[in-house]
């Protein structure tokens, strides 16, 4: 992506969000609510295809601050319970385990929601915020200057902005106009989504089958205007599998899924759209670069393991906020470097920890190591015998105690 000079009419804001998917509307709200003038460039991405967010306790503290409780509450399910069930075929094959939210003194762990309707929840909230205009354009160019950056939209308005927010996604123009590199490890892996009606009660558990291609996952849904009980599905499985399955007809396909979940839902249905994407581990070298900071994936990709990604770019807008904020009560500049420079470090463990313990995790479920399944095996037996462990353990993956911001704590 080239730099430009700007030949006509400047746009000025404090603040730009580049993308308009869940974090970065997320992002955007909470800036103009803390009284940035902020402008979101973007149309709102509503992921269709059987996607859904699995909203952990901190995220849904943060989203409800920015006045979207009620539509999750509403249009979504609680996640009360989690099973861990090891579907590896390994020698040393861990036991099932079973964690409860009430073990930690909470109703439920958190909420899954369709990914379409939390955004439409959100676009609609960043409608109301008099301070924050948004633009249904994509950035095509950036310039980078030492007070401020230029934006060129691709409906040709220019804008300037002290701060431009990168939440444009894993190939994030952003961050390439920036020249932030990323590493990048492609995965052997496809995953596979879709929404699933069945006839038995989930009652509001999370189910996560540890499978020798990765994670099979299915989290509660509301019923259906059926009345049917519903679920979404996140299916890891090599990339051959994925090719085969995805041109299944949706009898064959939800009785493939029927059995891999060991009918613990009884017969099952597809009812809503299928989606298959390949997985791929992602980190950038630097989360910041003058006038720039990254949040979401165009920060950081995560393989669909506990529910981490999203929350995790949740959290990266919520310190960023808090960050701003802290820098204007000093006096100081949005963009400066001394405030990247604050942002970057509240960011680093969080991502690094998470992005260590998931690919870990991952590897160890497709490797196939002796070793590897008996440390695996062992963690989860230990976890499920060992009371102090097993909530610790829950608390520390729903969000880091040692790196909550103030909008995420309850």
């Amino acid at each position: 992506m080239s730099s430009f000079s700007a030949s006509g009419p400047v746009e000025p804001g404090e603040i730009l969000v580049a993308g308009a998917g869940i974090v970065g509307l997320a992002a955007a709200i909470g800036l103009a609510a803390a009284g940035f003038e902020t402008i979101l460039c973007g149309a709102p991405e509503r992921l269709a295809s059987g996607r859904t967010v699995a909203l952990l306790g901190a995220s849904t503290q943060f989203l409800a601050s920015l006045g979207v409780r009620e539509d999750i509450e509403r249009r979504g399910a609680p996640l009360r319970a989690l099973r861990i069930i090891d579907d590896t075929g390994s020698l040393w094959r861990a036991p099932t385990i079973e964690f409860y939210a009430s073990e930690i003194g909470l109703d439920c762990f958190g909420w899954n929601i369709e990914n379409a309707l939390l955004v439409d929840a959100l676009a609609a909230q960043a409608a109301r915020r008099s301070n924050l205009r948004m633009i249904a354009s994509r950035i095509i160019a950036y310039e980078w200057g030492a007070r401020s950056a230029l934006a060129r939209c691709e409906d040709g308005r220019t804008i300037e902005a002290r701060l431009v927010v990168a939440a444009d996604g894993r190939g994030s123009p952003a961050r390439t106009a920036a020249n932030i590199a990323t590493r990048v490890h492609r995965l052997p892996q496809t995953a596979l989504t879709t929404i699933l009606a069945h006839s038995r009660s989930h009652a509001e558990f999370s189910s996560e089958f540890h499978t020798r291609t990765g994670p099979f996952t299915l989290v509660p849904l509301p019923a259906g205007n059926d009345g049917a009980q519903r679920s979404s599905l996140v299916w890891v499985m090599s990339e051959r599998q994925s090719r085969r399955r995805a041109a299944l007809e949706d009898v064959r396909l939800a009785a493939e899924i029927e059995t891999q979940a060991q009918s613990i839902h009884g017969a099952m249905r597809i009812a809503g759209g299928r989606g298959v994407f390949p997985l791929v581990s992602q980190t950038a070298i630097r989360l910041t670069a003058p006038r720039l900071a990254l949040v979401g994936d165009a920060a950081h990709v995560l393989p669909p393991i506990g529910a981490q990604g999203l929350n995790l770019g949740l959290r990266d807008a919520a310190w960023l906020i808090e960050t701003i904020e802290a820098t204007r009560r000093a006096g100081r500049d949005a963009g400066a470097p001394e405030t990247l420079a604050r942002y970057e470090a509240s960011r680093r463990g969080d991502v690094g920890s998470r992005s260590v313990v998931i690919n870990a995790l991952n590897f160890s479920l497709i490797s196939g190591f002796g070793l590897s399944d008996l440390a695996r095996s062992a963690g989860l037996a230990a976890l499920g015998a060992i009371g102090p462990l097993r909530r610790f353990a829950m608390r520390e993956g729903m969000s880091p105690s040692w790196a909550l911001p103030r909008a995420m704590r309850g």
